[in-house]
């Protein structure tokens, strides 16, 4: 996809890995409706603030009505309470999964017809490599992002024809806020991971591997799993 006059979403664009994919968007001239639960709290000038919460079906609606030219969706918003599955509280898992896997979803079924109305696009999911990875104490996010690659595989397939193509981005840990108690030589740079999204936009990639982490775990998924 030619980035160059298009028109995204990102969704969670007030900080993070979505501020940085916003940011850098707009230097290669998009129009970037910088879409957050709390839109006052978007600080990027030049983007265009949009209420879109993952959870409330009426926001995602009004944010793709308003979003009427977009062309390039990216679905960056996420939460990880660090909840494990047997012992945590359900509550918690069945959020992560709302949040992490049905947002994504809702909020691509309402671009879907957006974009492709547009003359098509893309969309950006932006996952991790806990998609593969699946340690216990993590095991409701890593059961939502697993379960969110196996949306994108199978989203990408439904909207070929309809001129969308759809891109995995997944990372390991990144230099922010929701990685903050993680030492800072096991992060990834943001910005560096950002840019390597839009190439791989602009390539046309199904799938982009953003650090030395994922590229290993993505490679070890054939072997046997561990009987521990």
């Amino acid at each position: 996809m030619e980035l160059k006059d298009a028109v995204a979403v990102v969704t969670g664009a007030n900080r993070g890995l979505g501020r940085h994919l916003a940011a850098q968007l707009m230097a290669r001239g998009v129009k970037v409706y910088a879409a957050a639960r709390r839109p006052e709290t978007v600080d990027l000038p030049g983007a265009v603030p949009l209420r879109l919460d993952l959870t409330d079906a009426e926001s995602i609606r009004g944010a793709a009505r308003t979003a009427s030219d977009a062309t390039l969706l990216v679905n960056n918003a996420g939460i990880s309470t660090g909840t494990p599955l047997i012992a945590g509280d359900l509550d918690a898992v069945r959020l992560e999964m709302e949040v992490n896997f049905f947002g994504p979803l809702a909020v691509t079924r309402a671009f879907a017809p957006v974009i492709e109305s547009n003359d098509g696009g893309a969309v950006l999911n932006v996952l991790s490599v806990l998609s593969w990875l699946h340690p216990a104490g993590l095991g409701s996010y890593a059961t939502a992002k697993a379960a969110a690659w196996a949306l994108t595989g199978a989203v990408r397939e439904e909207l070929a024809p309809r001129g969308i193509a759809v891109t995995a981005l997944h990372v390991g840990y990144m230099d922010t806020d929701m990685a903050a108690g993680v030492p800072a030589e096991q992060k990834a740079d943001p910005a560096e991971v950002a840019a390597q999204a839009l190439s791989g936009i602009e390539t046309g990639l199904p799938e982009i591997l953003a650090d030395d982490v994922t590229r290993h775990v993505k490679q070890s998924l054939a072997a046997a799993p561990n009987a521990g």
